[in-house]
């Protein structure tokens, strides 16, 4: 039977293969470490965070047919996620994401979503055929929204009668697609996440600090924008004002998932009913554990 979902996670589902290693690296380097091949993607990212906060997140995502495909599902069904409604192609392997973290951070990072982006509108279609909702009753709960879909794709989503309803949490995949989120500055029920770099390339300027990006997010249309900077700040932006937090002081062990991380507990803390301040700080606290090594709980 079909388990009724607490919020539901549109996006990119698939296998991290991460190289870690604990020297700083540059262009060329050749250095010991450890590769680690695990589920990942923005939308997976968030939902296991979810998961481990006691909410049940439901998956819309394209995942293939091929023996990784098999067990990305056995593997999200073990972690807690709702596979229900995920699209299966048989024609479409299951996507890959590739990075290299040094001890200075991200190096490099290759995503093939591909599959994802030919799927298109065919992982939504449990909001459109009654299943999860329709264009006259259109889902109510949470949504979380990643930005690996194409550029098409988020456009339509923005304008869609079947999200009319939702609070829509929304999120880049990357600083290189961040600009596919243009549509959502101006959206009435959208919640941006951004990083600093990020929330520059939708403004099309650099800021100094998360508190200046997110005013000027406000300023272009954002109903409410949180911007975050590694460790230095993270800002919450409304209409009724600013908030600014420093996270707290942790030994960087690994970057990749922290910020799906970060909008996961946050989302998580508002569900429970956190003020916008406890919520921030439930948020920050969750991604400063991840990237120390440990799990957000």
């Amino acid at each position: 039977m079909t388990r009724d979902p607490d919020i539901l996670c549109i996006g990119s589902v698939l296998w991290d293969v991460i190289g870690r290693a604990p020297s700083h690296m540059r262009q060329g380097s050749d250095v010991p470490g450890r590769i680690t091949r695990l589920p990942g993607g923005v939308a997976m990212n968030i939902a296991m965070t979810l998961a481990r906060f006691g909410l049940r997140p439901a998956l819309l995502s394209a995942i293939g047919q091929d023996d990784e495909g098999h067990e990305m599902m056995r593997a999200c069904d073990e972690l807690g996620m709702i596979t229900d409604y995920v699209y299966r192609s048989a024609d479409l392997p299951t996507d890959k994401y590739m990075a290299v973290e040094g001890a200075n951070g991200l190096i490099a990072a290759i995503a093939d979503a591909h599959s994802l982006e030919a799927a298109g509108d065919r992982i939504l279609q449990p909001l459109a055929d009654g299943t999860l909702g329709s264009q006259s009753t259109p889902y109510p709960g949470f949504i979380a929204l990643d930005g690996n879909l194409t550029r098409r794709l988020l456009e339509q989503i923005a304008r869609s009668p079947l999200f009319a309803a939702a609070d829509l949490r929304v999120a880049p995949a990357s600083p290189g697609k961040a600009e596919r989120l243009q549509p959502f500055l101006a959206h009435p029920r959208a919640v941006l996440y951004v990083n600093l770099e990020e929330a520059g390339l939708l403004c099309q300027t650099e800021f100094a600090t998360s508190h200046a990006a997110a005013e000027a997010l406000l300023k272009r249309g954002a109903l409410r924008a949180l911007v975050t900077d590694g460790g230095k700040s993270a800002s919450d932006a409304t209409i009724d004002g600013i908030l600014t937090q420093t996270p707290p002081a942790v030994l960087v062990t690994r970057v990749t998932g922290a910020g799906d991380t970060f909008m996961a507990a946050h989302i998580a803390a508002e569900a429970a009913g956190c003020a916008r301040d406890e919520a921030l700080t439930r948020a920050l606290n969750a991604a400063a554990t991840y990237v120390s090594g440990e799990h957000a709980t």
